[in-house]
């Protein structure tokens, strides 16, 4: 039988829709960040002023029940994941690209191994996860399908990008040498996105570059 888009909702929840990506998007509870909330007790740490750790949209009273619905899914996945496989798929079947956890992260190997799955499935959409979560990554044993960049997120605002687990990086950065242009002075009604027209040279510009797996470092502005 066909999975439905009720079925799908009811196994892994509704999608998200970050304002400034290009497509849809999952994401769960900041605080159950398994590392980050760790290091949103350390000093110049990048998780100490999250900003999806009850700070705007994601402190609305129509959003903190869809990101604990997206959660209690997932940890339900662990024990029995063809069900929230198979929903991500239906779900995301449309999209070109798909970023994972535009708020919350990885919560094991098995998670992981997850959302490979739906990238396998969904061969012709482009997907991105960013996780601090290198163990879980670095555990997992089996191949890594083409269409998903993973992102090894620096912990430390203007720390090294971890390069050492042979993975394509992000860090964030306060000294103006960031190449993520989302936050630059785009043409009213597109700044903060990932598309945008550039007033300094009236030229549209789509960047994907998280997505692009050649790309070696994203780097971010603070913000």
């Amino acid at each position: 039988m066909a999975i439905t888009i009720k079925m799908a909702i009811a196994a892994c929840g509704t999608t998200s829709n970050p304002s400034k990506m290009p497509g849809k998007g999952t994401s769960t509870p900041a605080a159950k960040c398994i590392t980050g909330t760790k290091l949103r007790a350390v000093p110049g740490s990048v998780c100490e002023d999250c900003y999806a750790h009850e700070r705007g949209a994601y402190a609305w009273t129509n959003v903190k029940p869809a990101l604990e619905n997206r959660w209690t899914l997932v940890m339900a996945s662990q024990e029995n994941p063809e069900p929230w496989i198979a929903g991500m798929v239906k779900l995301i079947w449309n999209q070109e690209y798909f970023r994972w956890h535009d708020s919350g992260d990885l919560q094991g190997a098995w998670h992981f191994a997850n959302i490979l799955e739906v990238a396998r499935r969904t061969p012709h959409v482009k997907h991105w996860i960013p996780t601090r979560e290198y163990r879980m990554v670095t555990d997992y044993v089996g191949d890594i399908p083409s269409n998903i960049a993973i992102r090894l997120s620096a912990h430390m605002v203007n720390g090294a990008p971890p390069t050492a687990l042979g993975y394509p990086t992000s860090t964030v950065v306060t000294d103006g040498s960031h190449n993520c242009h989302a936050n630059i002075q785009w043409a009213k009604g597109t700044k903060g996105h990932c598309s945008g027209m550039n007033t300094s040279t009236g030229q549209w510009e789509d960047c994907r570059k998280c997505w692009d797996t050649t790309n070696a470092n994203t780097a971010y502005p603070k913000h």
